[in-house]
C-alpha cells in the first residue's frame, strides 16, 4: 500500500508528490491520483490504518485509477501546499479549509469540482457547499464537518464551591476568583501566534457580536467595540487569574496542557478528540460537555473539511471519482466515527456516542465556518501578534486592535 505515515510524509512529501498529478503512461494506462490528507484522525496509527483501507477499497472498485494518499502534518501546511502548487509538483487533491480554498482559488491554484457532486449535490449541507462556492462554481467537496463547544472539569468548579457551570461571559468572570484561589484558571486560552484564531479569539469575537471583516470583505471590522469587548474579556480574566499564566504563548494542547492536567477548569472551543484527551487526563467522571458560551450571541466554530482539486491535476475525471468516493455516505460514516467529526451530508447519520457526541452535534446549529476572504490567513497572522502583545501586557485592548487593523488594512490594500 502507498499510504505514508506522517513522519515519513513530512520528509518525503514533495519528493513523492513529484509523481503526483495523473499520469496516463504509468500502470498500463491507469490514471494516477495523489491526495494530501492531514491528521483529521488524531491517533497516528488509526489514521494510517483508516486511509490505507480507503485507498485499498477505492482501488478495488476502480481498477483503472491508482490512488496514493499521503498523510502530512498540520504544521507548515500552507507553505507546503503553496510551494507544491507553484512548482506544479504535488497533489491532485488536497484537504483544505474554506478560507484556504478561497486563498488558492484566487491565485489560480484550484479548479472547480462541480463534476464530483453532480449526482449528489442535494445531499450535502447547503452551508458546507456555499462556503466553498466562488463565482458560482464549487471549489471543494465536503467530506466531514467539525464542531466545537464548551467543556467543563466539574470537580474543579465544585472544589471552588461552584455547582452551576458557567454558560455566559458574566458567569465565567464571576467564577474566576474562586478558582484562582485554588490555583486554577477558570478558562484555557491558547495565545501562541502559531495557533489558529478560529479556535481561540474568533469565537469570542463572534460571541461579542463582532466579525473579523466587513460583510463584503473589503475591510476589517475586528477593531470595533465588539472586538475590544472580546479582548477586554480575556484581559479581565487574566487580571483575575482566570487564564493560564502562559496564555500569551501557549499552544492549543489539551493533552499535557492545563485542561489535561487539571489546572484549567473549562475550554470554550473543544472538539470531540479533545474531550477524550481531557477525560483521559482528569477522569471521565469529571468532564461535562455543554453548549457554546454566550456573550451577546451564542456562537462557536465549526467548518467543513473539503477536498480541493489543484491546478496540477492532469485527469480531473479520475480525481472527481476519488473525491466522490471519499465523500460518499459509506466512507463518511466511518470517517466521522474515527475522527470524531460530523456529517457534511444530510443522508449520513451523526456518529453514535455518548452525551459528548450529542452535545457536539447539537452545537452545529451555532457553528460558524470562519470568515472567508482572500486575505483571511494573512490578517489572522497580523492580528495574532497584536493579541499576544495585549496578553503580555504591553498594549491595551484598544491599542492592540487598532495597530492590528492598521497593518491589516495595508495588507488588504496590497492584495495580501
Amino acid at each position: 500500500m502507498r499510504v505514508r505515515g506522517m513522519a515519513v510524509a513530512t520528509a518525503a512529501a514533495l519528493t513523492v508528490a513529484a509523481c503526483g498529478g495523473s499520469d496516463d503512461t504509468a500502470g498500463g494506462g491507469s490514471a494516477e491520483v495523489t491526495l494530501w490528507m492531514y491528521p483529521v484522525i488524531a491517533d497516528q496509527d488509526a489514521s494510517i490504518a483508516f486511509w490505507d483501507q480507503v485507498e485499498a477499497d477505492f482501488e478495488s472498485a476502480n481498477e483503472d485509477i491508482d490512488l496514493t494518499i499521503e498523510l502530512l502534518p498540520w504544521e507548515g501546511r500552507d507553505e507546503k501546499i503553496a510551494t507544491a502548487i507553484a512548482a506544479g509538483q504535488g497533489p491532485d487533491l488536497v484537504l483544505l479549509t474554506p478560507d484556504q480554498t478561497l486563498q488558492y482559488q484566487v491565485t489560480g491554484g484550484l479548479k472547480p469540482v462541480d463534476g464530483a457532486v453532480e449526482d449528489s449535490r442535494d445531499a450535502y449541507l447547503p452551508s458546507a457547499l456555499d462556503v466553498v462556492t466562488f463565482e458560482d462554481e464549487l471549489y471543494g467537496v465536503p467530506i466531514y464537518h467539525t464542531s466545537t463547544t464548551t467543556v467543563y472539569n466539574t470537580a474543579l468548579f465544585e472544589a471552588a464551591g461552584i455547582t452551576e457551570m458557567p454558560t455566559t461571559w458574566e458567569d465565567v468572570l464571576a467564577a474566576a476568583p474562586a478558582l484562582a484561589a485554588n490555583g486554577v484558571a477558570v478558562m484555557d486560552y491558547a495565545g501562541s501566534p502559531e495557533m489558529t484564531l478560529n479556535l481561540s479569539f474568533y469565537p469570542l469575537l463572534w460571541q461579542a457580536g463582532g466579525s473579523v471583516f466587513t460583510e463584503d470583505g473589503s475591510d476589517v471590522a475586528f477593531d470595533g467595540p465588539e472586538g475590544v469587548a472580546a479582548l477586554q474579556f480575556l484581559l479581565d480574566l487574566q487580571e483575575a487569574g482566570g487564564l493560564p499564566a502562559d496564555a500569551a504563548t501557549k499552544p492549543n494542547a489539551v493533552d499535557g496542557g492545563p485542561l489535561g492536567n487539571g489546572t484549567a477548569a473549562m475550554g470554550f472551543a473543544l472538539a470531540a478528540f479533545e474531550v477524550e484527551q481531557m477525560r483521559a487526563g482528569v477522569g471521565a467522571e469529571n468532564v461535562v460537555v455543554g453548549a457554546p458560551l454566550t456573550g451577546e450571541e451564542q456562537v462557536t466554530f465549526g467548518i467543513p473539511g473539503v477536498l480541493a482539486l489543484t491546478s496540477i491535476s492532469d485527469d480531473d475525471d479520475a480525481a472527481f471519482e476519488v473525491a466522490s468516493y471519499i465523500s460518499s455516505p459509506e466512507v463518511a460514516v466511518e470517517l466521522n466515527e474515527a475522527a470524531g467529526t460530523f456529517p457534511a451530508r444530510t443522508d449520513v447519520e451523526p456518529p453514535a456516542g455518548d452525551e459528548a457526541i450529542t452535545a457536539l452535534n447539537d452545537a452545529l446549529q451555532y457553528a460558524r465556518p470562519g470568515e472567508v476572504t482572500p486575505t483571511a490567513r494573512q490578517v489572522m497572522a497580523v492580528l495574532s501578534a497584536q493579541l499576544q502583545a495585549a496578553l503580555q501586557g504591553s498594549k491595551s485592548a484598544e491599542d492592540a486592535l487598532a495597530d492590528a487593523a492598521e497593518e491589516a488594512r495595508d495588507l488588504i490594500a496590497r492584495g495580501g
